[in-house]
């Protein structure tokens, strides 16, 4: 069905194996994971925020795409859904976990590919955990800060740590992250993590010196790819809706190069896109950002998988 209600006006669909089994692309909306106080995420109205601004023309999706050079689904073949957001409780961060193992699991087992709007950062940890029977995967994780923290105030699995929960994840072949740049929570010792664990480490400085290829390089020809962004890896230019908003970050047309490379290095097997702060948007314009990456996220994999 239909709906208003769906990003990009997109049929809406339960996670369910049996009414996934034809879906080739699978949007689904995960609002709470393991916040560090047991309040409402920051970034638990996100999904709901950039459905809002993807629907303002409900013929769009057949319009020429200038990102994509053609229309989003390229024609009728390819089968994307909205699945809605995961039901969710900040104070049971545990529960959380649980229910976003089991939704990815059940997309991924239908064949489909999963689409995530996040929530926090913590979102990711579960995420890339559903994706313990694939192959060796490669995450690309676009974001200001490198997430290499092992716990803060005693939690382990919040916003600080993706990237060292994802290291210790034995599927977890390889890590490129982009992107970084300012000050965040690591410490010179989480930067030692990271390097000596093979993380590749490329600062915003050097792909505005050298291009997305100084990511695409480290990507291992073949391999499964997870795309993960953080939204204050972006710059706040055209990306204000963030908690911790840092100068200097990708442009939108960097980001986009970036999704559109992913298949013609690995295979495009996941995406999430997290901490996108509704409260802290300008005109929308953090919204609108977001929306145009998802389009552009679905576009390429209607295009290199599904036609």
């Amino acid at each position: 069905m239909v709906t208003k209600d769906t990003f990009y006006c997109l049929p809406s669909c339960s996670v369910d194996a049996t009414q996934l089994e034809a879906v080739d692309i699978a949007l689904l909306g995960i609002p709470h994971a393991t916040s560090y106080d047991g309040n409402i995420s920051h970034s638990a109205g996100a999904p709901q925020s950039i459905r809002a601004v993807s629907c303002k023309y409900p013929d769009e999706i057949d319009h020429y795409d200038f990102d994509l050079e053609g229309s989003l689904l390229t024609d009728n073949a390819v089968r994307v859904v909205d699945c809605g957001d995961l039901p969710g409780d900040p104070k049971d961060p545990e529960g959380n976990v649980k229910r976003i193992v089991t939704a990815v699991k059940t997309i991924l087992g239908a064949g489909a590919v999963p689409v995530i709007l996040g929530g926090d950062d913590s979102v990711p940890i579960p995420f890339f955990s559903a994706f313990e029977d694939k192959d060796q995967i490669t995450i690309v994780q676009i974001d200001a800060h490198i997430d290499w923290r092992h716990e803060v105030h005693g939690v382990t699995r919040g916003y600080s740590s993706t990237m060292r929960r994802a290291s210790e994840m034995p599927w977890i072949e390889k890590i490129v992250q982009a992107g970084m740049r300012g000050v965040g929570s690591a410490r010179a010792q989480e930067v030692a993590d990271a390097r000596a664990y093979g993380a590749v480490l490329v600062t915003a400085k050097e792909i505005a010196a050298n291009g997305v290829q100084a990511v695409l390089d480290h990507i291992p020809a073949g391999s499964p790819c997870i795309l993960t962004i953080d939204c204050d890896g972006l710059d706040p230019s055209v990306m204000p809706a963030v908690m911790a908003p840092s100068p200097g970050g990708l442009t939108y047309q960097q980001v986009i190069d970036i999704i559109h490379a992913i298949p013609k290095v690995g295979k495009f097997v996941g995406f999430d896109l997290v901490e996108f702060a509704p409260q802290k948007d300008v005109g929308n314009l953090g919204a609108i950002t977001a929306s145009r990456i998802v389009c552009n996220v679905i576009g390429t994999l209607a295009r290199h998988y599904f036609k």
